[in-house]
Formats: structure tokens, C-alpha cells, sequence
């Protein structure tokens, strides 16, 4: 499979390099628009041509698929080229700047019969694959809620806030595990030093009252990557930045048992065992492109489709909108 990669900045690296080491796939082209970039990716890939033009990597015959790793207002026009040349398109996440140009993308890949997956690197790990398998084993039993704060001292983006930059990645993570649509959404922040917002908060409402909040954060003094979930019969905890025991499930809870009346409740909190499952250690990103290899030659569509991209996309715009309205409960 031959690649070209547009976008050699902060994650175009670490996805050239996979795809260059990956049996079944090579990269001919990167294209990037800075100098300094290029040189450094010359540097690094003597063998493979470098382009200050993205159109020598999205007309070139030779290639089969193109990754987009640039910001975000460049996806949908770079990705539509990628499609009407009849490449196969891997997308940084969000997938677009609006759910109009997603739509429109899903719709021409579906005409050429070209597959599209957005780099929702997080479904890959195998934290979010254990939980998703506890989930389905019903483990955890019925959801309450899931809880997540993914905060750091930069990198300030300058063309998208905080939540566009961050939250994609639990919203991504709770498309993929709860398999549910919110109801509703509201999200309230603030700018500090720039235009855009760099402390958002998101609480988003789903069937079965389960509710989800995110706490995405550029200012914070630590980096902060945990997630909590809590079910019925189990609730784990989830921090992302230490090396073992990233999963932990701990058998707490509350039983609540009705009485004779409808106001006597008795309430029994539970405490049992706490377990650490064992994970894959594996590099996401690794497991996500050879995942993409695949499904491109076995005509798979991949459960980080457009379609997957474009849900996450539609969150992202009711919470610009509440965000907007300082926290007016936004419907989808």
C-alpha cells in the first residue's frame, strides 16, 4: 500500500514513521509546507521524496491512499481532493471543521468506493479495548456515568479552542464504548490568551441517565489524562500517564433496597477488591494504521469510519453552540 503523507508537523512524524515500518504499506511522498519541516523530514527520510505542494501527493498515480495530518480547517478540502483522485483518506482528528463538509466527504467516498478513517488513536489502546470488553461482558453492569479530565500546559492551538483540540478524544472514546447517541449537550469555558476558549467544561446527557462530562484544559499546571466510569456493579478508573496498572476496577458501590414506603430508603455502600486487568502494550497509532492497511484490502469499513468522525464532529458543534450561550442545554 502506498502512502503519501500530508503534514509533517507535531503527529505527521510519528505516523510516518509507522507507516514506513509497517509491513504491507510504504509512504513515496510527504508534503508539508514548511521548510524547516521538510528539511527535517528529508533529514530523517533521505529515500522518500519531500514536496512543498500537497497536490503532488494527492495527483501522484502511484499512491493508493493519503494521510491528512494538518489542521483542521485544511481537512475537508485536502481530503476531497484526496477522494475525487481516488486515494483512500486517513484524517487527524476532527474529521472536519463542520458536519456539512463531513457529510459531503462521506458521500463522495461512498461513490468511489474509498474508505476513510479519522485518527481516533485512543480506540487502539488497549485501555480503551479492556474497558470496552469489560463493557461487553457486563462487568461494570448498567452505566451511570463516565467522568474525564484530560487537561496540560499548552500546546495552544491557534486556530480551534480547547475543546476541538482535546475533547475529540473522549468524545471518540465514548462513541466507541457506549454506543449511544446523546440526547443533549452543554458546555461552558473561557479565553485567557488568545480568542479561543483554553478551559472548556462539556456535559453531555444519554439515554438510560447516563451522563458524561469531560474537563479539557491548556492552563493547567500538570497534565492530567484520567477517566472514571461507573456501573451498577463495578466502576474503574483509568489514568492514561502511568506506566503500569493504567486500569484499575474496583468492586464499590451503592445498594439502594426500597422499603415499606416510597421515602424509606436503606442505603448499603460497597466495598470489595480492587484488580488491575493485564493490557497489551502496543503502540495505538501502530495498530491503527495497520488496521486501515487492512481494511482497505479487504474492503472493511473500519469503526473509525467518516461516519464515527462526523458523530464526533456534531457533539463538537453543540457544544460550540451552548459554549456560545454560556451553557444553554443544546438538543441533537
Amino acid at each position: 500500500m502506498n502512502f503519501g503523507v500530508i503534514g509533517y508537523g507535531y503527529w505527521g512524524p510519528n505516523v510516518v514513521r509507522n507507516l514506513t515500518t509497517l509491513e504491507g504499506s510504504q509512504v513515496l511522498t510527504i508534503a508539508d509546507l514548511s521548510p524547516s519541516a521538510r528539511t527535517r523530514a528529508q533529514k530523517a527520510y533521505p529515500g522518500i521524496t519531500v514536496s512543498s505542494d500537497p497536490m503532488d501527493v494527492i495527483t501522484s498515480t502511484e499512491i493508493d491512499a493519503v494521510a491528512v495530518v494538518s489542521p483542521v480547517w485544511t481537512h475537508y478540502e485536502l481530503a476531497k481532493a484526496a477522494l475525487q483522485n481516488g486515494k483512500h483518506v486517513f484524517v487527524e482528528k476532527p474529521f472536519t471543521s463542520n458536519s456539512a463538509q463531513g457529510e459531503e466527504l462521506i458521500n463522495l467516498a461512498g461513490q468511489k468506493n474509498l474508505k476513510i478513517m479519522v485518527d481516533h488513536t485512543f480506540l487502539f489502546t488497549g485501555a480503551v479495548q479492556k474497558i470496552c470488553q469489560l463493557l461487553d461482558e457486563g462487568t461494570l453492569g448498567k452505566l451511570y456515568y463516565y467522568d474525564s479530565t484530560r487537561v496540560n500546559l499548552g500546546l495552544f492551538q491557534h486556530d480551534i479552542n480547547v475543546l476541538w483540540d482535546l475533547a475529540p478524544h473522549d468524545l471518540s472514546i465514548m462513541d466507541f464504548l457506549l454506543k449511544a447517541t446523546p440526547e443533549a449537550i452543554v458546555a461552558t469555558g473561557q479565553n485567557h490568551l488568545s480568542a479561543y476558549e483554553d478551559v472548556a467544561f462539556m456535559t453531555l446527557y444519554f439515554p438510560e441517565k447516563v451522563i458524561a462530562h469531560i474537563n479539557v484544559n491548556w492552563l493547567s499546571p500538570v497534565k492530567v489524562r484520567t477517566t472514571l466510569i461507573g456501573g451498577e456493579k463495578k466502576m474503574l478508573v483509568w489514568n492514561d500517564l502511568v506506566a503500569d496498572e493504567k486500569l484499575k476496577v474496583y468492586d464499590r458501590g451503592v445498594n439502594i433496597t426500597s422499603q415499606d414506603g416510597v421515602y424509606e430508603l436503606l442505603v448499603n455502600y460497597r466495598s470489595g477488591d480492587m484488580w488491575a486487568p493485564q493490557l497489551g502494550q502496543v503502540e495505538a497509532l501502530r495498530q491503527e494504521l495497520a488496521y486501515f492497511v487492512d481494511c482497505i484490502a479487504n474492503g472493511h469499513d473500519p469503526i473509525n469510519d467518516g461516519c464515527a468522525g462526523l458523530r464526533v464532529v456534531k457533539m463538537l458543534e453543540a457544544a460550540s453552540e451552548s459554549l456560545s450561550k454560556r451553557g444553554t442545554l443544546v438538543y441533537l
